[in-house]
């Protein structure tokens, strides 16, 4: 009986392994190193999810050590005239000025409309940039030289 099952198999196979010869032949291999390769990957998920979950236990703690604020941006600096004009006149720390400049830029509508990068100055704000327009980020290196 094992021959005639294995006789009835050969010609099974034969007859699919001449269809899969011409182009899907490459397929079912191409699809054997796919699976192997996605098993361990599978099996590495885990893992990293289980080695992520360890450390991010760790990191709230860490976190609320590590948000104390820093005392160079919370010291209260004095605006010079030009950039007082903006904000106002009150010592604030580095972190409120750029909050009140943007509200300032926002109220005003100053944002360029193509490039949110970039902000057109109004008079006020051109006496602070010392150009009509500047880049957000150029912004605060013009901003710091203001503050004493």
């Amino acid at each position: 009986m094992a021959t005639a099952k294995k006789a009835a198999k050969k010609p099974a196979a034969a007859k699919k392994a001449p269809a899969k010869k011409a182009a899907p032949a490459k397929k079912p291999a191409a699809k054997k190193p796919a699976a192997a390769v996605k098993a361990p990957a599978k099996k590495a998920a885990p893992a990293k999810k289980a080695a992520a979950k360890a450390p991010a236990a760790k990191k709230p703690a860490a976190k609320s050590a590590a948000r104390k604020p820093n005392a160079a941006f919370m010291k209260a600096l004095t605006p010079t005239p030009a950039l007082a004009a903006v904000i106002g006149d009150k010592p604030v720390p580095r972190t409120e000025v750029v909050k009140k400049l943007w509200e300032y830029i926002k109220k005003g509508k100053l944002q360029d409309d193509v490039n949110k990068r970039l902000i057109n100055a109004d008079e006020k704000l051109k006496q602070v940039f010392g150009k009509a327009q500047v880049n957000m980020f150029e912004m605060t290196k013009l901003v710091g030289k203001h503050l004493k």
